[in-house]
C-alpha cells in the first residue's frame, strides 16, 4: 500500500508525530487507546509486552529501578511493577492524555508508591546519567524523529552492564501464507480499523510508522551505535513484531 491510498485528499495534509514523539497526536486517542491496542492486535500486544518484560526481569537486579520510555497508558511499567514487587518503575511520556489515564490505571492497581510517571521528551530525557538499572521502550521509538538519540539517552541514563529493550511494531518480512496474512493486516487493517474505531485520521499514521522503521538488521547495528553491546532481535508473531535486547557497555 502506497501512503496516498490512506488518506482522502480532501481532508488536507496527515497527522505529523511532531517533536515529542507525537505527544499531542496521541492526546487526541488517549481514551480510546487501550481498546484500539486490544481489538487491533487481536489481544497479542498483551503477551508482546509480557515477552518484554519478562526480557528485562531476568537480568534486574532486586530492588532495583526501571525506566518505561514511551510508557503510554502505563501497561508496561504496570506488568513490570507487578512481575516485580521489590522494583521501582519510572514511566516517561510526550503525552499528558497518555499519562493521565495511566496514573489512574496505577491509582486502581495501588502502585503509586512504586511507579512514578512523568512528562518527558524521549530524546532528552529528564534523569541524571547512570540513574537506572535497566530502561525499554515499547511501540514508541518508531514515532521518535531521532531514533538513535533516543537510544543513546536510554544508554546514558542505565548503568553499565544495565540492559535497554526495545519492542516495535514492523513489516512482517516471513514468506507463506500466514506472513502474507499478517502483512495485510499491518497494511490495510491495522490502520483503517484505528480510524474507525477512533473517530479520528491519527491512526492513518500508524501503517506509515510501521513501515518506515528500520528492518531487524539495521536497527540493531543502531542500537550498537549508541553503545550497546550482546544485541539481539527476536522476531514475533511472523515478525509482525520484534524485541530488540542490548547491554550497556
Amino acid at each position: 500500500m502506497q501512503d496516498e491510498d490512506l488518506q482522502d485528499p480532501r481532508e488536507g495534509p496527515l497527522p505529523d508525530p511532531g517533536p515529542l514523539g507525537s505527544g499531542a497526536m496521541f492526546d487526541q486517542i488517549a481514551r480510546r487507546y487501550d481498546l484500539l491496542n486490544r481489538v487491533m492486535s487481536l489481544g497479542l500486544d498483551v503477551r508482546w509486552r509480557r515477552a518484554l518484560a519478562d526480557a528485562l526481569l531476568r537480568e534486574a537486579p532486586t530492588g532495583g529501578e526501571l525506566l518505561d520510555v514511551a510508557t503510554g497508558t502505563a501497561d508496561v511499567a504496570l506488568a513490570l511493577a507487578e512481575a516485580a514487587p521489590s522494583l521501582r518503575v519510572v514511566g516517561v511520556d510526550p503525552s499528558a492524555g497518555m499519562l493521565a489515564l495511566g496514573r489512574e490505571k496505577v491509582a486502581a492497581a495501588g502502585l503509586r508508591d512504586r511507579i512514578e510517571l512523568t512528562q518527558g521528551d524521549g530524546q532528552a530525557l529528564p534523569f541524571a546519567d547512570d540513574r537506572f538499572d535497566a530502561a525499554c521502550v515499547s511501540f514508541g521509538i518508531r514515532n521518535f524523529p531521532d531514533r538513535l538519540a533516543g537510544l543513546r539517552e536510554m544508554v546514558r541514563v542505565t548503568r553499565p552492564g544495565g540492559q535497554v529493550a526495545v519492542l516495535e511494531l514492523a513489516e512482517p518480512r516471513e514468506a507463506g501464507l500466514l506472513g502474507a496474512a499478517a502483512r495485510v493486516h499491518v497494511r490495510h487493517v491495522v490502520p483503517r480499523l484505528g480510524a474507525l474505531l477512533s473517530g479520528s485520521r491519527e491512526y492513518r499514521y500508524l501503517q506509515r510508522s510501521i513501515a518506515a522503521f528500520p528492518a531487524a538488521r539495521e536497527f540493531v547495528a543502531m542500537m550498537e551505535e549508541a553503545g550497546l553491546t550482546r544485541v539481539e532481535a527476536r522476531p514475533m508473531t511472523f515478525g509482525a513484531v520484534v524485541l530488540f535486547t542490548g547491554f550497556v557497555r
